[in-house]
């Protein structure tokens, strides 16, 4: 029985999901008018195969965009780690001043003196 059902799933993954929720308003359309027969059962298990398909689709799209900004997440982060006032956000400006470390001296310019 897994077997089968992993078949099952292989040839619905293997179609194109446009073609499928074209199939959708009518089968919904099915389900909606119940009656006690072997094609609305029928119907009722097309259904939740599409939903399925249109469930693991969205689960899919989100994983793979937490992933991308989990990548570009972490490459700005190494940068932004190398500056201690930079890894705690403070909120107010108080605490800016506390987290931002102060500067141990100051640079002068020399200038000729004309």
């Amino acid at each position: 029985m897994e077997k089968m059902l992993l078949k099952m799933a292989r040839q619905l993954n293997a179609m194109d999901e446009a073609s499928l929720m074209g199939l959708w308003n009518r089968y919904v359309e099915r389900v909606q008018n119940f009656d006690a027969s072997l094609e609305w059962e029928e119907a009722a298990i097309v259904l939740s195969l599409l939903e399925a398909v249109r469930g693991k689709n969205m689960l899919f799209n989100t994983r793979w965009a937490e992933r991308e900004r989990a990548k570009h997440a972490s490459a700005t982060q190494r940068h932004e780690n190398m500056r201690p006032w930079q890894r705690m956000a403070p909120e107010s400006d108080q605490e800016k001043e506390r987290v931002r470390p102060k500067p141990r001296a100051k640079v002068h310019q020399f200038r000729p003196l004309v």
